[in-house]
């Protein structure tokens, strides 16, 4: 198998590691964000920009592209690498969290989830050895698990039930994975119980897998005891395997989920919110439709080197969201991309330097002065 994960640095006072992934399409150095491409493609920009940015590895979504264009057209074409035209790393996640969000369109039985498409309400049965196969058929450099994300809130009789069941479907997946170039990783639930945390964690790194994530978080807690409970978890998880927090999060999120120990995260925060007028800098986050903005001469982030901090206003980040132009979300994802990344390169130098408390720090202190300007 073509994947490996090695540990380069540990931060002697948290759980920080910062590390490398070697896959089929190059070197992912850890920790590490993941641009969400749902679709084969991550909304308002091109490959072109994403290789600009620094991404190393993006984010596909097994659901979507099942329902089109299809696993087997993608195969056929020469693989989601090829389709999308991307040269780097893809993860595709299993579809489960999709299932999850169609509560009502689906239905979990001990074979797989089956539930109606939200495109044209045509009926579909994913199950563990399904979902292997289209990622598979797809190409991905990382494979997840199948997996059931049931509310955090969730009662404790379901919790249960459900865990056993993930476990059981990750079984299948461990058997029909074919231990090919892509990795197969495990997903561990459990909700905001830490009992049930560390006991389905248990039984899922019990099952040998090239790495590990955990699920279920940002779908509802509070931040707070969202942290609370990946700081109990993450150090408990494989040393030597990454560790990926699926779903998450805000650049707070990830600052402290990289002091527990966690190495891989995603999240559609910095697109979604950026084509919405929502930009995240290293002086905390700014609303570019706020009319302050107007007339504004001065670049989004002083200190910020993308391609539209070096060439574009504040006035002109404002007029092209007032008037609703294409270019605008180009422009303000490229930002938050690069926010997101580059925080991203900011902890790996900190934990390589032993620097991390100091970076922490002064990353609380700057994210209040935007923040407090309104």
């Amino acid at each position: 198998m073509t994947f490996r994960f090695e540990v380069l640095h540990r931060d002697a006072g948290t759980g920080a590691r910062a590390g490398r992934m070697h896959t089929a399409h190059g070197t992912v150095d850890t920790p590490v964000f993941m641009p969400v491409g749902t679709q084969a493609t991550v909304k308002a920009v091109g490959q072109d920009d994403l290789q600009a940015l620094g991404a190393e590895i993006l984010l596909g979504n097994t659901y979507h592209l099942m329902l089109r264009p299809g696993e087997a057209l993608v195969q056929q074409l020469g693989g989601l690498h090829r389709f999308m035209a991307w040269p780097r790393a893809i993860l595709t996640d299993s579809g489960g969290y999709q299932v999850y969000s169609l509560a009502q369109n689906r239905r979990i039985t001990e074979e797989g989830a089956t539930f109606q498409s939200h495109l044209d309400g045509s009926k579909h049965v994913l199950t563990p050895e399904r979902a292997v196969a289209i990622q598979e058929a797809l190409g991905s450099d990382i494979l997840m698990a199948l997996d059931e994300c049931p509310p955090s809130r969730s009662e404790r009789g379901y919790l249960e039930e459900s865990l056993a069941r993930t476990t059981r479907w990750l079984q299948r997946c461990a058997r029909a994975w074919s231990r090919g170039p892509g990795a197969l990783f495990g997903i561990a639930q459990g909700g905001l119980d830490p009992v049930l945390r560390r006991r389905h964690l248990e039984e899922v790194c019990a099952i040998d897998l090239p790495g590990y994530a955990l699920g279920g978080y940002s779908v509802g807690e509070r931040p707070e005891e969202m942290h609370a409970s990946v700081a109990e978890v993450a150090p408990l998880m494989p040393a030597d395997r990454p560790r990926y927090l699926m779903g998450v999060g805000t650049p707070v999120d990830l600052v402290n989920a990289v002091a527990a120990g966690i190495d891989m995260f995603d999240c559609v925060l910095p697109t979604r919110n950026a084509r919405n007028g929502w930009l995240f800098t290293a002086r905390g986050d700014v609303k570019i439709k706020n009319a302050r903005h107007r007339e504004d001469p001065g670049p989004l982030d002083p200190d910020c080197a993308c391609y539209t901090c070096r060439n574009f206003s504040r006035a002109y980040l404002h007029h092209l969201h007032r008037t609703g132009e294409i270019l605008g979300a180009r422009l303000n994802t490229i930002h938050n991309l690069h926010y997101y990344l580059d925080l991203m390169r900011g902890l790996r130098g900190a934990i390589e330097a032993g620097e991390l408390p100091a970076f922490r720090g002064h990353f609380r202190e700057r994210r209040m002065i935007e923040s407090q300007a309104g």
